[in-house]
């Protein structure tokens, strides 16, 4: 896919300003309030596809041309936005809201239904795509984890979660939830979903963010956790050496000016592998986002400063495209927020300098 890359590398339409220092490429008709979730479709045929959730209670949908992007279509929801992903078949987004509902929405005929329903906000969502078996599956501020099929009303498992669920990923067979009071769990999916292990977590605060990777044979094997601190956690199921495999990093955090000095701490708001590279991607309530090699324990890249937080991040198929939301993530009150701060969408073309790309250690 050309996304936005021109013959000479370089990313078209893209350009500067104080809420771009990064020069990246504008998304235009952003939501209009924060956003919450940004993911670009796996499926081939429509895999130059975003979809952006947001609090203003609506879901959108872009397609991404070699020059522009067009907003398709959008969807509402009768409260804040919380979470969107993609079913597998690329024509339908699935969106979980505070007003307790997950819909399916099909881009082909424009129409959403409600598919799951928690006593509680729904706070993630995602599609699993089994040998065996299709479900959604939603975790809610209800303390539970709901397995749904589409075609029926009821969910056809529930899981007891030991408190309110603030951040889940799934890929096959694995799934990991993080939830308040720093609890960690990871789930086995083959046939019937159930707890494989409980974790001690390896933070100290509040969970923000949780990402599967994978092994060199292409397996889940593992998954980086942020938190409010500033840290992430990399850590692995079945870690070989377990002292060497599973660290955590500090990240999102300013320099201090003189030796002493205080220093700024950020949330850590969403992380991101690439599909190729096994590289990570980190962005923050301080407005920039980083790239790091987990392997080799080094970043990779730091971007300059955005006007606003960095709230989802999210890399494409092809691995040569980064998309960025930056809007206000209420990490310090609504007493921080400032409505003449536009929110943004942006693209940026990783592949040009092979920004992700793991450095080839010097002998």
């Amino acid at each position: 896919m050309s996304l936005f890359i021109n013959s000479g590398g370089g990313v078209l339409g893209a350009s500067g300003g104080a809420h771009n220092p990064m020069k990246d490429f504008e998304v235009q008709q952003p939501p209009e309030d924060s956003i919450s979730k940004i993911a670009f479709s796996s499926h081939a045929q429509t895999s130059n596809y975003l979809v952006a959730s947001s609090w203003d209670n609506h879901v959108y949908c872009y397609e991404a041309g070699d020059n522009s992007t067009t907003r398709k279509a959008r969807t509402s929801h009768s409260a804040p936005v919380l979470d969107c992903c993609w079913h597998s078949d690329g024509t339908k987004i699935l969106t979980a809201s505070c007003d307790k509902t997950c819909k399916l929405w099909d881009l082909q005929s424009n129409q959403a239904i409600d598919v799951a329903q928690h006593a509680a906000p729904i706070k993630s969502v995602h599609w699993i795509q089994s040998p065996n078996y299709q479900v959604v599956v939603t975790g809610s501020w209800d303390k539970t984890l709901k397995f749904w099929d589409t075609r029926t009303p009821n969910p056809v498992l529930t899981l007891q979660l030991p408190e309110r669920c603030y951040c889940m990923d799934v890929m096959y067979p694995m799934a990991v939830v993080g939830t308040a009071s720093r609890g960690l769990i990871v789930y086995q999916l083959e046939g019937t979903p159930s707890e494989f292990r409980k974790f001690d977590s390896p933070l100290k605060y509040q969970h923000r963010a949780v990402r599967i990777f994978k092994d060199k044979q292409n397996q889940p094997t593992g998954f980086a956790l942020g938190s409010i601190e500033g840290r992430v956690a990399v850590h692995h199921i079945n870690p070989q050496n377990p002292q060497k495999d599973n660290f955590t990093f500090k990240c999102h955090r300013s320099n201090p000016s003189t030796p002493g000095a205080s220093q700024d701490i950020y949330p850590v708001n969403d992380i991101a592998f690439h599909p190729q590279h096994g590289t990570l991607a980190t962005v923050g309530a301080d407005g920039k986002f980083g790239f790091w090699d987990k392997d080799a324990r080094t970043k990779l890249k730091n971007s300059d400063s955005m006007e606003q937080p960095i709230t989802s991040c999210c890399i494409n198929n092809n691995g040569n495209v980064f998309a960025y939301s930056v809007s206000y993530d209420w990490s310090k009150g609504h007493e921080h927020f400032n409505p003449q701060k536009k929110n943004c969408i942006f693209l940026r073309n990783i592949q040009k300098d092979n920004e992700m790309k793991p450095r080839v250690k010097k002998r």
